[in-house]
């Protein structure tokens, strides 16, 4: 399940408790299908490995990268040692042979660093994203789950009330 479905989801469930019949004299309580509620907020829970499983994905590509990146700063190590072994005869062709071959290594290393940097900060912005979404849809969740429970008492020939109207914040923003 994508993560517009979940959204889609939630919004199925904010309609439904906002366009809900208001109990008389309950300005907090509405009537719900609870079937119906409850057969959406399944449907979320199902969907929230998903997030979870993309998390994980990301971290294991980060981890090829960076083991990548590693074989690729051996492999020109190695092939500079090589060249430098090569060029033994002359004591200058030596020197520069050793002078190039740290740069390269030196320069693969910096590479390298980067990379995990640069990894590791696109993973952890992708963690905190999901955290944050994930925490977002639970506290919708169990605020629907509360309207859930509150609506268990009321009356089923309750006229309808909307107490405002839904705000940006009553929203999740996935990025």
């Amino acid at each position: 399940m994508e993560q517009g479905d979940v959204i889609e989801l939630l919004d199925t469930l904010y309609s439904m408790i906002s366009e809900a019949w208001g109990v008389p004299l309950g300005n907090d309580k509405c009537i719900i299908e609870r079937e119906k509620a409850l057969d959406l907020i399944n449907e979320i829970k199902a969907s929230m490995p998903s997030a979870l499983a993309e998390a994980k994905r990301l971290v294991a590509a980060r981890d090829e990268f960076i083991g990548n990146a590693k074989k690729e700063a051996e492999s020109l190590r190695k092939s500079s040692e090589e060249k430098a072994r090569s060029m033994i005869e002359e004591q200058e062709i030596i020197r520069i042979a050793r002078s190039r071959s740290a740069e390269m290594i030196s320069n693969a290393e910096a590479k390298s660093a980067e990379l995990r940097r640069v990894a590791g900060d696109y993973v952890d912005d992708v963690m905190r994203q999901a955290e944050e979404s994930l925490r977002n849809s639970l506290e919708t969740i169990q605020s629907a789950h509360s309207a859930v429970r509150s609506a268990n008492g009321s009356r089923p020939n309750a006229v309808p009330r909307r107490e405002r109207e839904p705000e940006e914040k009553d929203f999740i923003s996935f990025q």
